[in-house]
């Protein structure tokens, strides 16, 4: 299992300073994709760029992962928002090792999604087609929204706006695959990758913060 919340050099200072300070590591530095790849369906596609201090999809689909540690015990806080109702995107979690595709987030891992419209199997805060929502307290199109996952060994709490939309222990049965661009079923690790969709080229989704806080037990 590789060691959580690690990095080296410069940033590994940078921090430390800001989880003494805030208890929660910054994993998007505000200025540069550092430590993040793209895994585009294509090839030469850059899926995303930073302006103004803020991630934000452009060209290409596919997956943005953050490669240089796995995650769990963790609360990963999320703060994003679309440019228009028709915005689809979702946080990859329980990513259990390297990705070399969208398709190993998806199958191997599990998405946490960020949709409005569709329903309240696949709508932002559920385990895509896997839970069904608690309560669907999505801001509209051009406010910025909060998303907190919690992973818990294989628990895992999201909570949207502050208001809890999935709480799945990780081993209760979930409904079976019916389409074919929903997820494998199967167990998922206690830890694993995390990455952010690009779906497509409905609207533009941004993000303006990705930390991650280790629980206390």
């Amino acid at each position: 299992m590789c060691k959580r919340f690690t990095i080296g050099g410069r940033a590994a200072a940078a921090a430390l300073a800001i989880a003494m300070t805030a208890g929660a590591q910054q994993l998007f530095n505000g200025k540069n994709l550092d430590g993040w790849e793209f895994l585009g369906r294509e090839p030469g596609q850059q899926g995303f760029a930073v302006e103004d201090g803020v991630m934000h999809t452009s060209d290409g689909k596919g997956m943005l992962w953050y490669t240089r540690e796995k995650i769990g015990n963790a609360t990963i806080h999320v703060v994003y928002k679309m440019s228009s109702d028709k915005g689809n995107s979702g946080v990859f979690i329980r990513i259990p090792a390297t990705p070399k595709a969208e398709s190993d987030a998806i199958n191997k891992g599990i998405e946490v999604q960020i949709d409005n419209r569709d329903n309240d199997w696949h709508c932002t805060g559920v385990l895509y087609s896997m839970t069904k929502a608690m309560a669907r307290p999505y801001k509209p199109a051009g406010e910025w929204n909060t998303m907190d996952i919690t992973l818990d060994g294989l628990r895992t709490i999201v909570k949207v706006n502050g208001v809890l939309v999935t709480d799945y222990d990780g081993v209760s049965p979930v409904p079976p695959k019916e389409k074919s661009y929903e997820p494998d079923r199967g167990p998922r690790p206690e830890s694993g990758y995390i990455g952010l969709q690009k779906h497509d080229g409905e609207a533009v989704i941004s993000f303006k913060e990705i930390s991650v806080r280790p629980l206390r037990k």
